[in-house]
């Protein structure tokens, strides 16, 4: 089954959108790129971001769109997830423009024209979630 792994809205200042969401809501700051801030409750995560470009904006909304960009699923099988998408009257939509080769990450929009990316749990726990190593057990 795919999970909600984050929401993504686009914002003039990410900095002060992440104080806010921090200060009113308790999220906290769990990665930080060069346009913007990943913020999460413990389950789901806000992305807040702020494209430098048009390119990096990904599509016809551009840089200076605001407002929600996108949602983004962890599914089991990328494969699976993208015959499900079209059987059910959602299409391609594109590859992240940093990623144009990666096979872990696409977009694609709903019969609504809105969009939404895959990915695998391994990439997204690698990409946004880096998690600390665990500690060896001591031994008895």
């Amino acid at each position: 089954m795919a999970k909600l792994r984050h929401i993504a809205v686009t914002v003039p200042d990410p900095e002060a959108t992440a104080a806010f969401y921090e200060k009113t809501f308790g999220l906290k700051r769990v990665y930080k790129s060069n346009f913007g801030v990943m913020m999460s409750d413990g389950t789901v995560s806000l992305a807040i971001l702020h494209f430098p470009t048009n390119e990096t904006a990904g599509d016809e909304r551009g840089k200076d769109f605001f407002g929600l960009h996108h949602m983004g699923f962890v599914v089991d099988d990328m494969d699976e997830a993208r015959a499900k998408i079209k059987e059910n009257g959602g299409r391609y939509h594109m590859k992240v423009p940093s990623r144009p080769n990666s096979e872990t990450e696409e977009k694609y929009r709903d019969p609504n024209g809105v969009v939404f990316d895959i990915v695998t749990e391994d990439y997204a726990n690698s990409t946004w979630y880096p998690k600390p190593k665990a500690k060896p057990e001591a031994a008895d």
